[in-house]
């Protein structure tokens, strides 16, 4: 007998020590996407209705704000200054119901018979130009260690470093991008 043990058996096993575990963790990583929550859009929608048939400076003008499609909203007025007066209400519900205007892409206003027209559409998901451009931002000015890729209308961004995480969000929220984003599935 050896030290308290037997000859010939082994020694405990040791609990592992901490370095070896935090080795074994996953990355963590979110999501870029663009999206546009329908709901809020739609209580915007609705706000803008409102104040357009209460406000005096529409009375009797006919002008209306309605949903035309699944992502699209239509803007119809006696006038085209009407038209473009009611766009910048709902502009203006929109921005305070947190919907980003990058999100909204209005037409020019067209005269139909009567009346004037505008025709906004509601852009979600992130294109192969527009991921493209966001993984040449994160390659080129992010911390290293940092990978990006593309899945279908998304942009995964995973990376050992939290911070280095908060860093790219840092980093894509102060750039001039052409179009929302919005970062989900932090992990």
């Amino acid at each position: 007998m050896v030290a308290g043990r037997s000859v010939g058996s082994k020694p405990a096993a040791r609990p592992p020590s901490w370095p070896t575990t935090l080795a074994l963790m996953a990355d963590s990583s979110f999501d870029i996407v663009s999206k546009v929550d329908r709901q809020e859009v739609d209580n915007a929608l609705n706000q803008a209705a409102k104040e357009l048939a209460q406000r005096f400076d529409f009375k009797n003008t006919g002008t209306s704000v309605a949903w035309r499609g699944e992502m699209g909203i239509e803007i119809t007025s006696s006038t085209e200054e009407r038209c473009v007066a009611a766009l910048d209400v709902l502009k203006d519900k929109l921005v305070k119901r947190h919907v980003s205007l990058k999100a909204l892409d209005a037409d020019e206003p067209r005269q139909s018979g009567k009346e004037t027209k505008i025709l906004c559409t509601l852009k979600a998901g992130i294109s192969k130009e527009q991921a493209s451009k966001l993984n040449k931002l994160i390659r080129d000015q992010a911390p290293k260690g940092i990978k990006s890729q593309v899945m279908g209308d998304e942009l995964r961004v995973t990376s050992k470093s939290r911070d280095d995480l908060q860093a790219v969000q840092q980093l894509v929220r102060e750039a001039d991008l052409d179009f929302a984003v919005q970062f989900v599935n932090y992990r």
